[in-house]
């Protein structure tokens, strides 16, 4: 059985997709998300094998959501597009996975079979088609935010509470469903700690403490640890 998640901020583009691919049962319908924060909170829970993904949706783009998965467990990408021609040669050439709104059953059914015969990631999506972060998505309550990349002053892990973004203008904190990994490689924040990355430019400076740890300084007067195994690499700061 392959678990499929549908990303359509259309609810009867997402509906017409599922009753399709419903009708196939090798296939199972593991959720469908009206926008890419639903998205990247159900595929990091969820681990669905593939993802029908809209382009063209509000505040974060289908390929804009490419650069907030992580790449080490990144599901196959089925993009789902009003785009034009132009467009789906380009694709085409890549041999990147692709259906044309509105979606036809026997276009469907040739994807469908493909993705029996093969449907681990693509390697070369990211690296083709995803473009720098520069928003990071979050969430406080019931509220969704996209802060911007030069308004973090860092990040850090929690093993109950997940990831929290501090922001440098107003310190305040929201939460992330992205995983310091995915912030470490898609963004300039710099790792400092297993648990803690931080922006170069939040650094006021670093006092060294015993037994060859750190601790970093911000302009906003925080303290972040910088442990043994990345203090070499803050050697020229301090």
């Amino acid at each position: 059985m392959i678990n499929i998640l549908i990303v359509d901020d259309e609810p009867h583009a997402r509906d017409d997709l599922e009753n399709k691919i419903g009708t196939d049962p090798a296939f199972n319908i593991i959720g469908k998300c009206a926008n890419a924060f639903e998205a990247i909170r159900e595929i990091n829970r969820k681990r669905p094998d593939v993802v029908f993904l809209d382009i063209k949706m509000p505040k974060i783009s289908g390929i804009e959501m490419l650069s907030m998965l992580d790449k080490g467990d990144m599901p196959r990408i089925v993009f789902v597009t009003a785009y034009s021609e132009h467009a789906i040669e380009a694709f085409e050439k890549n041999a990147i996975d692709f259906l044309l709104k509105p979606v036809k059953i026997n276009r469907l059914s040739v994807t469908l079979e493909r993705l029996k015969d093969n449907h681990q990631p693509q390697a070369h999506v990211i690296e083709t088609l995803s473009i720098p972060m520069q928003f990071i998505p979050c969430y406080k309550g019931s509220c969704d935010y996209l802060i911007n990349i030069n308004n973090v002053c860092h990040a850090f892990s929690s093993p109950t509470t997940g990831t929290h973004i501090v922001t440098q203008e107003d310190g305040q904190v929201f939460h992330s469903s992205l995983a310091l990994k995915t912030l470490e490689e898609n963004t300039p924040l710099t790792r400092c700690h297993r648990q803690h990355l931080v922006s170069p430019k939040a650094i006021k400076h670093i006092e060294k403490i015993d037994n060859g740890l750190g601790q970093i300084h911000t302009y906003k007067g925080e303290i972040i640890p910088v442990s043994r195994n990345y203090m070499k690499d803050f050697a020229a700061i301090s």
